[in-house]
């Protein structure tokens, strides 16, 4: 009798940890849907320029939709130069919560620079960490940069 228990016991476990496992494997997947909504973020680090490094910062806002569309505004600095400035982009979503997101950073609608960043998502969706993989002027030239962001969910 006491060994039916046990197996019946043992039985219920297994069966509870099978039927858990799908609902925890999509709790710790990412998508578009899952991080759509407003963000803020701020971004810090510097830009290597032929004269030497520059510090460059920014705070900024954006609305993503569920189809990865990105649009915005910051405010940015550079070697103490301020400015604002708007952006548009796109961003891929990956189930383990890496993404990719290339942005346009335009002012009075001409195009300033491009920007790729890596980023992964953590907080249930609700944070993201970035770093800059390259920086491009309109004209092609790559610009060294070691920038990285920190991207937190709106909540209104």
């Amino acid at each position: 009798m006491k060994s039916n228990i046990t197996r019946v016991l043992l039985a219920l476990v297994a069966a509870s940890v099978v039927a858990l496992a799908p609902m925890q494997a999509n709790a710790n997947s990412c998508s578009l849907a899952g991080t759509a909504g407003n963000w803020a973020y701020t971004y810090t680090g510097t830009i290597f320029t032929q004269n030497g490094p520059v510090p460059a910062a920014a705070v900024g806002h954006y609305h993503q939709d569920a189809a990865g569309n990105i649009s915005g505004r910051q405010t940015r600095s550079v070697a103490g130069n301020s400015g604002v400035e708007d952006i548009s982009g796109s961003v891929s979503v990956n189930k383990n919560c890496t993404a990719t997101a290339t942005i346009k950073v335009l002012v009075n609608g001409q195009l300033q620079r491009t920007a790729v960043l890596a980023a992964v998502f953590d907080s249930n969706q609700n944070h993201a960490r970035d770093i800059f993989q390259s920086l491009t002027l309109p004209d092609g030239t790559n610009v060294p940069v070691v920038i990285t962001a920190d991207v937190n969910r709106l909540f209104f």
